[in-house]
């Protein structure tokens, strides 16, 4: 049987995240008596690891560590809020079961720690999907072809058998860097214009769309 295997993105691309990432980012500045980023820089730093994110968004500031603990402390407060919701796009639910049911071997690639996943996890009922998770805890982070790596290595897939879908420039360069087919969503953090420029072999505007060359990627193969 020849594998096929679709390597996730979890926030913008399954998961609706951009509130709480800016909630969280805007308090944490706030706390530490810094001018809070603006969310069109905060989404340019989505889908790198915290620190990185932290050190693009506050270049200057002394302590990037308790910029990042801070960041965490204010992400888990949103999250305990009464009627908090982070919610799944249309669609996601549907295209996961549609892979599992066709065979598809699923993988994660995700700047969330596995303490976020697991939170994600907790809200909605995704585990069970995935056969190999990889996150920013893991090894080096986006744009390193690292997670694509171990996700291939994992399920034993090779590179032409595989194919990452993700809403960042980081997504799509971390998935050029590990040589697979790259799937941009325009849902998310990033815009079709910026998935385009960096090189995305293709990009998608509603899951519809998404899962007809998901299908055509299998037929290839």
């Amino acid at each position: 049987m020849t594998l096929k295997l679709a390597i996730w993105d979890m926030d913008g691309t399954i998961v609706d995240s951009r509130d709480v990432i800016q909630t969280a980012m805007v308090r944490s500045f706030e706390k530490l008596g810094l001018s809070p980023p603006a969310y069109d820089d905060t989404r340019k730093t989505i889908g790198l690891g915290l620190r990185e994110a932290c050190q693009i968004l506050a270049p200057d500031y002394h302590d990037i560590d308790a910029l990042a603990a801070t960041y965490k402390e204010s992400f888990v407060e949103r999250r305990s809020e009464p009627g908090f919701k982070e919610p799944l796009y249309d669609g996601a639910v549907e295209t996961l079961q549609r892979l599992s049911d066709q065979g598809w071997l699923i993988a994660m690639a995700t700047g969330k720690s596995h303490q976020g996943i697991r939170a994600i996890f907790e809200m909605h009922p995704l585990a069970h999907y995935f056969d190999t998770i990889w996150c920013a805890d893991d090894g080096p982070g986006k744009p390193h072809p690292f997670m694509c790596e171990e996700a291939m290595k994992a399920v034993g897939a090779e590179p032409h058998q595989s194919l990452i879908i993700g809403d960042a420039v980081h997504d799509i360069t971390m998935g050029l860097n590990a040589g697979i087919h790259t799937l941009g969503v325009s849902w998310g953090f990033g815009t079709a214009d910026e998935l385009a420029s960096v090189g995305a072999h293709e990009v998608h505007h509603d899951y519809a769309s998404l899962g007809a060359s998901l299908d055509a990627f299998a037929e290839r193969l």
